[in-house]
């Protein structure tokens, strides 16, 4: 399936940030207003994360995120980017899915991990990840898949609402592994280049030599998630993306701090040591005016032929941020 560049679809996943001064409320009423603003700016999806034991982040409760959204948005697709799987059993996972796809039928999207989105003590508080659910994930995507058919395909135990509804599975990864396990279930696949960049361009030709057709899916889908962050102008971008570099040297230190205010300068605020591993890891960031964001994104679109383009912005002002989702859609329209 060869995505016509002009016509790209442009989504939006979100972290649901906490920004210094603000509380999670706040995050969370930012997360319903960025939605209903890309909504209408002809944006494909909205999709949350899961994350625990973050103070940083209030997108714990991904399913409850996801129906708050869908019930102040009207047609954008919605959902997890992504449901990190060893942390639920898929009879769960169907049941609160599928109550989503019966309160708002054709716009839920169940993205699946298979990382803890944590660490390994949050972890075993959640009180169902251990390694072994980890290396469990296939079989339970295949399990969960299977309590989101019609009945007669089911055996003795049912995901009541979930019967039936056939909620989109997505397979997430960061890995050559996601890949496989995405085209030997013929399922889409997203890849999340915004934080784990090094496998991207082998993971996406294994998954598309590898593809194999199912009853979900007749030819590859892949989806990239990349790091955008546009202004009006390349120095007012420039400086805008201070906060995502702060947000990225927050993930290096191991430290909790708050979605930082842009500076002018990141000089001092890092050591090069430090500079090279949050850079490494945000590889894929998009930084500039519309025409400089257009021109970086033209070569790799072309070169990965990706289906559709997911973007994450950690950008301290919220109108900002808005204003930054406008400029790439123009951006990818003028492609």
């Amino acid at each position: 399936m060869d995505q016509n560049i002009n016509t790209l679809p442009v989504s939006v996943l979100d972290l649901v940030a906490i920004s210094e001064g603000q509380t999670a409320k706040n995050a969370l009423e930012d997360m319903v207003s960025l939605a209903q603003h890309v909504e209408k700016l002809g944006y494909h999806r909205f999709w949350l994360s899961e994350h625990h034991n973050s103070p940083t982040l209030a997108s714990s409760a991904t399913s409850i995120l996801i129906s708050k959204v869908l019930d102040h948005t009207n047609s954008i697709q919605v959902g997890s980017g992504g449901i990190m799987l060893p942390n639920h059993t898929p009879l769960v996972v169907a049941e609160q899915f599928g109550t989503l796809e019966t309160m708002y039928p054709n716009r839920v999207n169940l993205g699946l991990g298979r990382a803890p989105g944590t660490d390994m003590q949050t972890a075993h508080a959640l009180r169902r990840t251990t390694q072994e659910t980890a290396y469990a994930f296939p079989q339970d995507v295949v399990e969960l898949q299977n309590y989101l058919k019609p009945i007669e395909h089911q055996g003795m135990v049912h995901a009541y609402p979930g019967v039936g509804t056939e909620v989109p599975i997505f397979i997430l990864g960061s890995s050559t592994s996601s890949a496989q396990l995405a085209a030997r279930l013929g399922l889409p696949y997203a890849f999340a280049a915004h934080f784990a960049p090094q496998q991207l361009k082998q993971a996406v030709q294994i998954y598309r030599s590898q593809f194999q057709p199912s009853e979900y899916l007749a030819e590859p889908y892949v989806i990239v998630c990349v790091n955008v962050v546009a202004g009006e102008t390349n120095k007012e971008a420039e400086i805008l993306s201070t906060s995502s570099q702060l947000f990225y040297l927050n993930v290096v230190r191991g430290t909790k701090n708050l979605l930082q205010p842009p500076v002018d300068t990141m000089d001092g605020k890092w050591s090069l040591y430090e500079e090279n591993i949050a850079r490494s890891m945000s590889q894929y960031t998009f930084i500039g005016d519309r025409e400089t964001i257009s021109r970086q994104l033209r070569p790799f679109v072309e070169e990965l032929q990706i289906n559709e383009l997911m973007a994450v912005s950690y950008i301290y002002d919220q109108e900002k941020r808005k204003r930054s989702f406008e400029i790439l859609k123009e951006a990818v329209e003028q492609l």
